[in-house]
């Protein structure tokens, strides 16, 4: 592990302007493990104009297939780098290592997806007036600004900044201070396979000076922003007073409902992976999981059981689970569930810390919590840990209502072997995403990833994330 990291501004390797540093904790043991830039406005103000460079320059005269062939050839350093990367995603968010290698492998996913797909965003020609020919052709906004949070730095990097390059768009990207260390070492891969300096440029710092100051910048066309819906607004309010479109993926409370006619022996094991794969810290985390009553008692005893089963530990000890992010976040998370505990919400499962987890870890059980009434916060508010909260149902109707009755609506999954119901619940639960017996917590690079309501706005992921790196363009041309 370098002592420190720095910024990727320019084609350059470059510490803060100031000289500040913010450093980097590794959440398994809450020791310090390097030190990133603590950048400010003059710092993105410099990427921003790398990049507008990079624009007019060297990548913006790469033609689209070009510009795929270099978004391939970065996939391939990526997975030629997958054991250092996942090391660094190991250490800087605390996820166990064969989740690590996982997100890492995806990141590499976004890049191949997105190259083999720059040279085929098309336009249209539109039948419009005699002797006049119309075309609708997709242009890229410019210069992107990439806000992505720390809970899958690798990943997120991959679906926002792939896409936006595949689009012909250049980028500057302020990853989350609590962890950024893969965007930083991806981006300087990219330059060793050729990425033209200035296409790619990462400023680390903090949310409030650095990720402020590119939300604000003029020189910003369009701005990518995963995280919470609080910062949200504020990211699509310094964007509204530029007119500048915006993309939120923001918080979810995610329902898995279960109806007693489904494969219990697929739906269980998937339901508990979805509330505790990266410790609960997604916004797709399955928090909310709705029962209906004739199997209520059952499931409930099935999920204690494997919940009594699951291990926390150190990310490097591949448990079934690692620590939250840091100490604030374990804070909130074991507040969260001690307050639902003395409203008389009862815990009914529960796992263990590993004999050998330091005890300066940021670790959080996960948690099964009963017989929760819908209304309660702890079945409403996000809680971004490992805390599942089960709720029984007595008709699809009640289902759907307990369903939508939060302020979100990202990601759903619904079991049964009824098929028809499988179709009424998909059309009646407001959610992004609706998978039907089985869940995909975000879903596959290929598929269109999005919220509703305060979840967000705006799809990433599949050929939806690469037109949103797009503006349409109409050409009138009248010959007679």
């Amino acid at each position: 592990m370098p002592a420190e990291f720095h910024n990727v501004i320019d084609g350059q390797l470059v510490p803060a302007r100031g000289g500040a540093t913010v450093e980097v904790i590794d959440p398994s043991t809450g020791q310090a493990i390097t030190r990133i830039p603590r950048s400010d406005a003059a710092d993105i103000d410099d990427a921003v104009k790398a990049a507008h460079r990079a624009l007019k320059g060297p990548f913006g005269k790469l033609t689209a297939t070009e510009r795929g062939r270099l978004l391939s050839r970065l996939s391939s350093a990526i997975l030629a780098h997958q054991d250092e990367l996942s090391e660094l995603e190991c250490r800087d968010t605390g996820k166990p290592m064969v989740q690590a290698r996982a997100d890492i492998a995806a990141c590499a996913r976004y890049f191949e997806y997105y190259g083999g797909a720059a040279d085929k965003l098309h336009g249209e020609t539109i039948p419009y007036a005699a002797g006049t020919t119309v075309m609708a052709i997709r242009v890229p906004h410019g210069v992107t600004g990439h806000i992505i949070p720390w809970n899958y730095p690798a990943q997120i990097y991959g679906r926002s900044v792939a896409a936006a390059l595949g689009a012909g768009n250049c980028c500057v990207v302020k990853p989350a201070e609590d962890a950024c260390l893969t965007p930083l070492r991806i981006s300087a891969l990219a330059l060793e396979v050729g990425m033209p300096a200035g296409a790619i440029n990462v400023v680390c710092g903090l949310g409030s000076e650095a990720g402020a100051a590119l939300s604000a910048h003029p020189g910003i066309a369009h701005i990518s922003f995963t995280g919470s819906t609080q910062t949200g607004a504020s990211v699509a309010e310094a964007a509204a007073r530029r007119h500048v479109p915006v993309t939120l993926e923001l918080g979810g409370k995610s329902p898995q409902i279960v109806f007693a006619d489904a494969d219990m022996e697929q739906a269980l094991p998937t339901i508990v992976n979805a509330i505790i794969q990266s410790a609960g810290q997604t916004c797709t985390a399955g928090s909310r999981v709705l029962i209906e009553r004739p199997a209520y008692d059952a499931v409930v005893q099935q999920l204690s059981e494997r919940f009594q089963a699951l291990v926390v530990g150190r990310g490097h000890d591949n448990r079934d689970l690692g620590p939250v992010i840091n100490r604030r976040q374990q804070q909130k998370v074991r507040g969260m569930v001690d307050a639902a505990v003395a409203d008389g919400i009862r815990i009914a499962g529960q796992g263990r810390l590993a004999d050998d987890a330091p005890a300066e870890g940021c670790f959080v059980l996960p948690t099964l919590l009963a017989d929760v009434d819908p209304a309660h916060a702890i079945a409403r508010d996000e809680i971004f840990g490992p805390v599942l909260v089960a709720i029984p149902f007595d008709t699809e109707e009640e289902a759907a209502d307990i369903a939508n009755g939060t302020d979100y609506g990202l990601t759903a999954g619904v079991w049964t072997r009824d098929g028809a119901r499988q179709f009424r619940m998909a059309h009646a639960i407001e959610a992004g995403q609706v998978f039907i017996n089985n869940y995909g917590a975000g879903g596959g690079i290929e598929l269109p990833f999005g919220g509703m309501k305060h979840s967000g706005y705006g799809r990433e992921k599949a050929f939806e994330g690469l037109r949103g790196f797009t503006t349409i363009k109409t050409i009138a041309i009248k010959h007679g």
